[in-house]
């Protein structure tokens, strides 16, 4: 009761300035109603608390994921400064459900590569899309696999694809949802493609991980009809938006229709004259390392604008709360639920006994640079070698004195779709795929409770 006091005082004492604004951490790429907060997603494309008929009482939970709202009063007289531009209303994660304004016509379908087990689940779903009147869409590579190409049972089929390149066909407008058939990289393939907004994403467990792809292929037909019918939870995996900026040194970087180097956004001219920047999406992690140098790297990170730390040994790991269960973790980091906003620092075999990883809020700004300029997470002037980064494990480039990383959350996170619930499915994957705290259960003494009954 009390904290509904506090909503509608607040709601009084924000000024009409205050109904809708801009996200200054998103650079206006974010804007915020107070009453309808809208996501960069187009509206055919919504996220809704409501959840479908029928499945309400297997979703239905007693508590906020997101804990409780603070009170902001502190004593009789003191309490927080109210800004509207720090205002952010988000959906309470356990109530999060996928539905559709209009029925969705497109899918993607992305295949893990060279695995012939995948062959038969592909064709499958495929001709099951199809019959349901849905525009498939694939790769050009994944029809010139040779199986594929000399099945003439699928030719039928085949004739009806919509077919794409990567790095040169921009289909970010074209596609309703997605499915991968695969393991956790078919995950990360698919957010690459995606710079912006990202359809939701339905993942089947067909490869040797699947730590992200909850689905099992056995009953495939009912499990997309749920989904097309918009009957499903979704979890929403941060990512993270990275800005190289990088100096011209001779060398041009080849543009295809509006997509630069390896499917990032086409690179164009930084403010400074003869620099070069490039943007990414990151799902799990951007990884700076010392490459093929003998030397330690010899990173300077700084945190909006301070400087936190140097980081001597083999590299960094820059990671979200799903990636914090891949390299991170094997790093020596903690395991983070999706939902939690934060960005984790990790380093890498670190030259230092007491360098722990740590977490930090999710709106903070990471840099690195390859000079003296303030205000990065950059090669340290000391630093004897560049550095090299990597982004989901892709697009790997070298980092040298003059060049810039920048980090932070993006505002398009990844929708993936969930066979239960995020809470559910995220400790599901922990067992199977980690074996996460697994061991035998410790015995009871015996003898004693013995001798207590005789006593």
């Amino acid at each position: 009761m009390e904290m509904e006091q506090e909503k509608m005082t607040m709601n009084k004492e924000l000024s009409p300035d205050a109904a809708a604004y801009c996200c200054s951490a998103c650079h206006g790429d974010e804007t915020w109603s107070y009453n309808h907060p809208i996501r960069g997603r187009a509206k055919s494309r919504s996220l809704s608390a409501s959840p479908a008929l029928g499945s309400t009482k297997e979703f239905r939970r007693t508590r906020s994921l997101h804990g409780p709202c603070p009170v902001t009063t502190f004593g009789p007289k003191a309490c927080v400064l109210q800004n509207p531009q720090t205002i952010m209303h988000i959906q309470d994660p356990a109530s999060q459900r996928l539905t559709w304004n209009k029925s969705p016509k497109s899918v993607l379908v992305i295949k893990k590569m060279r695995d012939a087990s995948l062959l038969q689940p592909f064709k499958e779903l495929c001709t099951h899309l199809m019959e349901e009147n849905m525009i498939v869409y694939v790769e050009k590579k994944v029809l010139e696999d040779p199986a594929i190409a000399s099945d003439e049972s699928f030719g039928a089929v085949k004739k009806k694809f919509c077919t794409f390149r990567e790095d040169y066909d921009d289909i970010s407008n074209q596609i309703d949802f997605i499915i991968c058939l695969g393991g956790d990289g078919t995950l990360l393939y698919a957010s690459s493609l995606f710079q912006g907004s990202v359809p939701p994403v339905m993942a089947f467990h067909l490869g040797s991980l699947g730590f992200l792809t909850p689905f099992s292929f056995e009953n495939f037909q009912s499990q997309v009809t749920q989904v097309i019918e918009g009957n499903a939870a979704v979890v929403l995996r941060s990512r993270l938006k990275v800005r190289v900026v990088k100096e011209l040194r001779g060398k041009k970087t080849a543009v295809h229709n509006g997509l630069g180097e390896n499917g990032s956004q086409a690179a164009g001219l930084d403010m400074d004259v003869g620099k070069q920047a490039m943007q990414y999406q990151v799902l799990n992690e951007v990884v700076i390392d010392r490459g093929p140098s003998s030397y330690l790297s010899n990173v300077d990170v700084y945190l909006d604008g301070h400087l936190i730390t140097t980081v001597q040994g083999d590299g960094v790991i820059v990671s979200t709360p799903t990636g914090s269960t891949a390299y991170a973790a094997a790093a020596g980091a903690s395991m983070i639920h999706p939902n939690v906003p934060a960005i984790m620092i990790t380093p890498i075999c670190p030259h230092s006994l007491s360098f722990r990883p740590i977490v930090v809020p999710a709106g903070v700004e990471l840099k690195v640079r390859a000079n003296d300029t303030p205000f990065p997470i950059m090669l340290s002037p000391e630093a004897r070698n560049t550095a090299w980064v990597s982004f989901d494990g892709r697009k790997r480039q070298e980092i040298r004195h003059g060049d810039s990383i920048s980090i932070t959350t993006s505002c398009y996170p990844l929708p993936s779709i969930c066979v239960r619930d995020p809470v559910s499915d995220w400790f599901e994957s922990l067992a199977q795929c980690l074996h996460w705290n697994v061991r035998k259960k410790q015995a009871h003494f015996e003898e004693e409770e013995e001798e207590e009954e005789e006593g």
